[in-house]
């Protein structure tokens, strides 16, 4: 079996048709999207669940391999298909082109390495690599064993990898001696060393030789990659897995500082992200589909390496940043390998729309079918500068919407099945539930007309995180408390009368101002519609009348433009498009906003700095641009 696109939903009758199949008889519908995948034993019960305690099961008592669903089962169709092109960071070295076949022996080969090393079934193994070929082969290496992988992303901090590395008692840990993010080099080897001074658990590092760089080894714990690949065969016969066994940790920021490690599954984790990525990108067999994404987050799971692979499609893993050597790097991809399928963050969409238009028309981007948005919602101007400028209006856009702990896409537009809509991730994917919650706790029924509440979901999707590893009870009051049966998103909605849902905001982000609830999001796209503001994010801080006020902090295109004036036509224009009671009563011109790497606005920061608080701003660790936080408190607006 190689690429097929019987999961694919083909019409929006289809849609409506799979979507009330899904409710009316989930574990039936979830029978036959499973039955395209390759098991070593069938399961004897499709679905188990209670939220109570929680806990969820797919697919019990099923055996299988991930690894044969994203490999093996693509061999003897598509061996010599491309299944990652890998463009690195320097646009003068040379891309690398690995097909099914040599993906699955490399993956294989370093399965038997792990395994030479002691690692088994069940033991946890950290990965700390830069975005080359060689961590997906890490990763699915791990899972081919039945090891459970926990990738950090290569720009955390020492103290960020010891303290993951030592919740998960990892036992060994991969990473790559240096690389190059743009024109910065990042010592990664170095960085390990230091976190390995507190990490008792780890007894093998495996270091890949990204660079020709010096590389300080320990002997008698550090070892070669190329070295290690001598001593075993490339021959490895997958482990048997269960359904349920854990597939991977991926932790994720806490709002208290301490990161959560969420895990996933085996089975349902498959399902989830192969249904979805079939139907949200509708790929065909011969097209070239790129995530910009970096496989350290959710995103990069799911859709660079599960999901694509498992469907079959070629991936394209890239190294380096959009701005360097300069503005034209995304649009260079593009045209090189005509892409068909582009999938990136807002934050990237923004950066680039405040480039010169000349970046983008030099180059041919007909080969692109659909474009899709992740990690945030996506504002309007954006949204339209996206469609517009990149899309040429021919590309639906896939505003998707979803989080770590849901595993997979929940709530997006089917390209060219479902419709879109500016700002709206539009409509959920057949088996996901959602429901809109009041502020006395009760569902907003579905009645034509249109409702705003907390957004939460009914009943449980394949691809759902299982617990917080080590902290069950974590996980428990976390997403199951607040609303008793169903689970805590944590974000804000809007649902139109067409039940096309629009994200709004985390609910921390919904600012109760004079007894108003105002979600930030639709205050940030009208403060972003003014022509000289690139990006903006609200906050509420405390006020003696109100209760809570509105601090603005805004990015402009050109920071010159800076004044009290300006100032005063931002406050006009939200008053104009909300309404008076929406006015920041604050703006502070900013130069950046403090964000993860994955690139969200760490807006508790913004809380801490909007209110003076800032003698204990929490961990700043998973900050892209630490340094700016001292920036905006410097210049912060006092009472």
């Amino acid at each position: 079996m190689s690429f097929d696109e019987n999961l694919q939903i083909k019409s929006f009758v289809n849609y409506k048709k799979a979507y009330q199949e899904s409710l009316k008889n989930p574990e039936k519908f979830w029978d036959k999207v499973a039955n395209h995948f390759i098991w070593k034993s069938k399961w004897n019960k499709t679905l188990t669940w209670d939220f109570k305690k929680p806990e969820v099961k797919w697919f019990e008592g099923g055996k299988l391999n991930i690894t044969e669903n994203c490999l093996d089962r693509h061999l003897e169709k598509q061996p010599n298909k491309d299944a990652i092109i890998w463009e690195p960071n320097d646009p003068n070295e040379e891309s690398r082109h690995i097909t099914y076949k040599q993906l699955y022996l490399k993956v294989c080969q370093f399965a038997n390495v792990l395994k030479n090393n002691g690692i088994k079934k069940g033991d946890r193994v950290c990965i700390y690599m830069p975005m080359i070929p060689e961590l997906t082969v890490a990763m699915l290496a791990c899972a081919r064993i039945g090891a459970i992988h926990s990738i950090v992303f290569a720009g955390f901090s020492s103290e960020a990898i010891a303290s993951r590395i030592n919740d998960a008692t990892c036992k060994i840990l991969i990473t790559a001696n240096n690389y190059y993010r743009g024109r910065k080099s990042v010592e990664l080897k170095a960085i390990c060393d230091q976190a390995l001074k507190n990490t008792p658990s780890i007894e093998t590092v495996i270091v890949y030789r990204r660079t020709v760089n010096p590389t300080p080894m320990k002997e008698g714990r550090d070892k070669f990659w190329f070295d290690e690949l001598q001593k075993v065969p490339t021959q490895n016969e997958a482990e048997e897995m269960d359904s349920e066994d854990p597939l991977f940790i991926l932790y994720t920021s806490g709002s208290t500082g301490k990161p959560k490690g969420m895990v996933h599954t085996t089975g349902g984790y498959l399902i989830g992200t192969a249904f979805s990525f079939q139907n949200v990108f509708q790929p065909s067999k011969n097209d070239i589909y790129w995530c910009s994404a970096d496989i350290g987050w959710i995103t990069g799971h799911s859709y660079i390496v599960y999901g694509p692979l498992a469907a079959g499609v070629t991936t394209v893993m890239f190294e380096g940043v959009p701005s360097y050597p300069d503005y034209n790097r995304f649009w260079e991809i593009i045209e090189k390998y005509k892409i068909t399928q582009f999938y990136t963050a807002p934050t990237a969409i923004r950066a680039l729309a405040k480039q010169s238009i000349t970046h983008v028309e030099k180059h041919d981007l007909s080969s692109l079918k659909v474009l899709g948005s992740v990690g945030e919602p996506i504002n309007e101007e954006a949204w339209h500068w996206f469609n517009d400028n990149i899309g040429k209006g021919n590309c639906p856009i896939v505003d998707t919407w979803w989080q770590t702990e849901t595993g997979s896409i929940m709530i997006s537009p089917l390209a060219g099945i479902t419709a879109t809509r500016p700002t709206f991730a539009t409509l959920p994917l057949p088996g996901v539930q959602p429901a809109l919650m009041n502020e006395d706790g009760k569902e907003i029924e579905f009645n034509n007309q249109k409702a705003e509440g907390i957004l939460t979901i009914k009943a449980p999707w394949p691809a759902i995180a299982r617990t917080v590893w080590g902290d069950h009870e974590r996980y428990k009051n976390t997403y199951f408390s607040t609303y008793k049966g169903k689970y805590f998103t944590g974000d804000a909605a809007y649902r139109d009368a067409s039940g096309n849902y629009r994200i709004t905001g985390r609910v921390d982000d919904v600012i109760i101002v004079s007894g108003h609830n105002l979600g930030t999001a639709p205050i940030e796209n009208a403060i972003n519609e003014h022509e000289k503001v690139a990006e903006s994010a609200i906050v509420g801080f405390p006020h003696e009348v109100k209760g809570k006020s509105l601090y603005a902090f805004v990015i402009l295109y050109h920071e010159e433009d800076a004044s009290e004036e300006l100032k005063e036509e931002i406050k006009k224009q939200v008053a104009n498009v909300i309404g008076p009671i929406a006015k920041p009563e604050r703006i502070q011109f900013v130069p950046e906003l403090p964000k993860t790497r994955s690139g969200k606005i760490m807006r508790r920061i913004l809380r801490k700095i909007a209110a003076h608080k800032t003698d204990d701003l929490g961990d700043i660790s998973t900050l892209e641009n630490d340094d700016i936080v001292k920036k905006i408190i410097d210049k912060a607006i006092l009472d």
